[in-house]
């Protein structure tokens, strides 16, 4: 038949269950034309008739029927403008085969939504460099919050990645602008949190949740620069988290109690920064990524008279 195609399973794609290959390579295609295509055998995997959960093999053959729609949509998914390339390209601070490392600025969200068009997925295709596929999400930090955003490069890497975020083996620390300074000069927040609406709050009923906290400097009792260290991962936790201990971050809109205070000498952004992840144990050797500080928060740090010193 004119049009049909036998395409080889990669090895980057060996384990990959057939359906997911036909939404990676085919992502034009719909759900009900995907089966309709297995039912009526146009789709098969070695000349056989093939289940949408079919597990593949590296070096299978593929007969894939004719797609030009579908192909025509996947062309238009691929379309980002020279400009968004360049934006997301600036924020690559590391990049190996496996991991492509982001420092993302406040602002920008991590995953579209409700009147949010412009986001890092939407930009994924532009990180390529020389890969067929583009790299994949396996985290999130909050729209407001900038710093470290890992991708994975590889199936193999978006697996491990993806548990190990999940089961919080990676340590992650996160410099936070507070106002009002710890009462210790460093220790433990546990306070369960439970998800109400768009806001964690302290609650007996919540989730565990656990921050370990350190004092880096200060200006007595009316500002603090504190390296925070989730060993949980819980929505807003370092923001609910310091709130809790009267010590609000500068900048957030949700946890700054019911009259947000600002500031005239210091930006009005959430001064909350993913400074550095260790990725050690994923790579059995030293591999610590840390991700400079945006401008206006070092600014205001030396507005106020505080210090910092890269750690």
């Amino acid at each position: 038949m004119s049009g049909v195609e036998i395409k080889k399973v990669k090895d980057v794609d060996d384990g990959m269950r057939l359906n997911r290959w036909f939404l990676k390579y085919y992502p034009g295609l719909s759900l009900g034309r995907f089966q309709k295509l297995l039912r009526t055998k146009q789709i098969k995997v070695d000349g056989k008739k093939a289940e949408a959960s079919l597990k593949l093999i590296a070096g299978q053959e593929i007969r894939v029927p004719p797609l030009d729609n579908e192909a025509n949509a996947t062309q238009e998914r691929k379309g980002i403008s020279a400009k968004d390339a360049a934006y997301i390209q600036s924020m690559v601070i590391y990049k190996d085969d496996n991991i492509i490392a982001l420092n993302k600025p406040s602002g920008l969200a991590v995953q579209g939504g409700t009147n949010t068009t412009r986001h890092v997925d939407g930009m994924l295709e532009a990180l390529c460099f020389g890969l067929e596929e583009k790299p994949k999400l396996v985290h999130r930090i909050d729209k407001e919050t900038s710093g470290i955003l890992i991708l994975a490069r590889n199936r193999k890497s978006a697996d491990m990645l993806t548990k190990a975020f999940r089961e919080h083996n990676l340590q992650k620390t996160y410099l936070t602008l507070v106002a009002g300074c710890p009462k210790q000069q460093n220790g433990e927040i546990k306070a369960a949190l439970e998800k109400v609406g768009e806001k964690s709050i302290i609650s007996k009923d919540g989730k565990p949740a656990l921050t370990e906290f350190e004092v880096l400097d200060n200006a007595g009792a009316k500002f603090a620069l504190v390296a925070a260290a989730p060993l949980t991962g819980r929505t807003h936790q370092i923001r609910a988290h310091m709130e809790y201990i009267g010590c609000p971050i500068v900048g957030d809109d949700k946890y700054f109690g019911q009259a947000r205070q600002k500031f005239a000498f210091v930006s009005d952004k959430l001064h909350l920064h993913a400074y550095k992840i260790d990725l050690s144990d994923l790579y059995q050797k030293k591999m610590i990524i840390t991700a400079p500080l945006p401008e206006y928060f070092k600014a205001d740090l030396e507005a106020i008279g505080l210090s910092f010193r890269e750690f």
